[in-house]
């Protein structure tokens, strides 16, 4: 049985998905089992991922519901949460040893320096954002990758099916203070926001959450957002 399980939700995701898998691959002799939790993709997503080793299982579409459909075909006592368009920088697997070693960190959880694969300047005006989210209220996203004990996942309830907001709610219940930045990079794609602005779509995210906390519900959220 692996130490740790790798669970990335998938739906359509042939144009990145082998990338993040293959960084997954590139250190050392420690193999972490990586299971893809598919919402039903149409293109290649999961002959890729089988070709890379993964283990593969269906879930219903919406990220809360399939992350929960991962974590519970998971047999391992770490879990790593990883979106299908984040690769991970060098040095992530010393990092999470270094984490997991510590006792304390069975109650907490580590998350990752976001990084986008785009030199444009508001990639780097939107880090320093994120970076500051994470410093100052504790909400790190879902983009950053999240690794906790198994202990710990099932202690706050694990994911809930929500169709958005999953990684929010999950990291509200665990705390801001039993959260860990690792100094590793999460570079994740910049496709949406080269898409639709390095304005607009920060603007829109912020939207959703201040709409989120002030007790809009997901479904409604879900519907505003896309």
């Amino acid at each position: 049985m692996s130490e740790l399980d790798v669970v990335i939700p998938t739906l359509d995701a042939a144009n990145s998905i082998a990338r993040t898998l293959a960084a997954l691959r590139d250190e050392g002799a420690f193999q972490p089992s990586v299971i893809v939790c598919d919402g039903g993709s149409r293109d290649d997503t999961v002959a890729i991922a089988r070709n890379a080793g993964a283990v593969v299982v269906s879930a219903p579409v919406g990220r809360g519901l399939q992350l929960a459909a991962g974590a519970a075909a998971s047999r391992s006592a770490w879990l790593m949460f990883l979106h299908a368009d984040t690769v991970l920088a060098d040095g992530w697997r010393a990092a999470i040893d270094e984490f997991r070693r510590q006792p304390s960190s069975r109650a907490r959880a580590g998350y990752f320096r976001l990084r986008f694969d785009s030199p444009a300047d508001g990639a780097r005006r939107i880090e320093r954002l994120v970076a500051w989210r994470c410093r100052t209220f504790g909400l790190p996203y879902g983009d950053q990758g999240l690794v906790m004990s198994r202990t710990l996942y099932d202690r706050v309830g694990g994911f809930r099916a929500l169709p958005l907001m999953e990684d929010v709610d999950l990291v509200r219940r665990i705390g801001r203070r039993n959260l860990i930045a690792l100094d590793v990079d999460a570079v994740t794609s910049a496709e949406r926001y080269e898409r639709d602005g390095w304005l607009v779509r920060p603007l829109r995210n912020v939207s959703c959450l201040a709409l989120y906390f002030a007790g809009l519900p997901p479904p409604l959220l879900k519907r505003l957002y896309s």
